[in-house]
């Protein structure tokens, strides 16, 4: 009866370790999915606005999870959660996607991957304000990862305007806050926390959207449209809950590494896809961030172990 009674109930270790075994496979989903994320943005946006595009996308996407989990029967979170929730989804979704969004119709691409790669180490910077710095490993694989995706935007072009690199970089930081400090809160439980935090920045989104008069196009393409639809369902739905996993159960630096995968997947999708060249430095670069993810995972293994 007793030796029955242990094998039955699962001790901490024993639920980390389950839960540990869905992150590989939300890092896939974040590294392949939010890497097309980029090609899909940019077709979205020929016949959408970038704020109202963002803020559709997430209502949508927060709209159907929400209302699926309560008649599931999830509770609904308390006031503090909602205030948690409300504050992250401004930061990740309005901040860092919307300006995103924003960005890519005035920056080129090369300097937006540089930009928006720059995330991982703001959010470095800000996880050791609160006591918890990288490790020397840590650190050195975000270095690498960093110079490949400089090395990645050699060959491309680096001419932006000015406000549409500001953009970029307050949206890698606010990103980058908006995930450490989510970590330390009272945040709704399990998929909830994406549907709330989803709710919430969309309202931003769309309130920005119509304060800065931007409308809903008349005749949409349909080439847009399928590319909004694929950002609520993949970008949004999927790949976003995966990464809110991956930042409960792993640590920061392996859960913002994937801002130096998403390059080089969004270079490949645009040569099977739009026809685009891959020349020596997008190889390199390639290459050289491949190594500093490399390195960040087995530093997250080995502690793990």
């Amino acid at each position: 009866m007793t030796d029955t009674t242990t094998q039955a109930i699962d001790t901490p270790a024993q639920d980390q370790n389950k839960a540990g075994a869905w992150v590989p496979l939300s890092m896939f989903a974040l590294y392949i999915i939010w890497g097309s994320t980029y090609l899909g943005i940019r077709l979205a946006l020929q016949s959408y606005p970038p704020f109202l595009l963002a803020g559709v996308r997430f209502a949508i996407a927060g709209l159907l999870m929400f209302g699926y989990l309560r008649w599931r029967g999830a509770a609904m979170p308390t006031a503090r959660q909602w205030r948690n929730a409300a504050l992250t989804g401004v930061l990740l979704l309005g901040f860092g996607n919307g300006l995103v969004c924003y960005a890519e119709e005035s920056v080129g691409s090369g300097i937006s991957a540089v930009v928006v790669a720059s995330m991982p180490l703001f959010a470095a910077l800000f996880t050791g304000l609160y006591g918890e710095w990288p490790t020397r490993r840590e650190t050195l694989g975000l270095l690498i990862g960093f110079v490949g995706v400089v090395v990645l935007n050699f060959g491309g072009s680096l001419s932006a305007s000015h406000i549409g690199a500001i953009a970029l970089l307050t949206a890698a930081m606010a990103w980058a806050f908006g995930s450490v400090w989510s970590r330390r809160q009272d945040m709704p439980s399990g998929m909830m926390n994406t549907a709330t935090q989803m709710l919430c920045g969309s309202f931003a989104l769309l309130l920005a959207g119509f304060l800065g008069g931007e409308k809903f196009p008349a005749h949409p393409t349909l080439h847009a449209t399928l590319a909004a639809a694929y950002l609520v369902v993949f970008g949004s739905l999927i790949a976003f809950s995966a990464y809110l996993y991956v930042l409960k159960h792993a640590r920061p630096a392996l859960a913002t590494s994937y801002a130096y995968v998403n390059p080089p997947v969004a270079v490949l999708f645009g040569v099977m896809l739009m026809g685009e060249r891959v020349g020596p430095y997008d190889v390199a670069g390639m290459a050289i961030i491949l190594f500093g993810v490399i390195i960040i995972t087995l530093v997250r293994q080995r502690r793990t172990r």
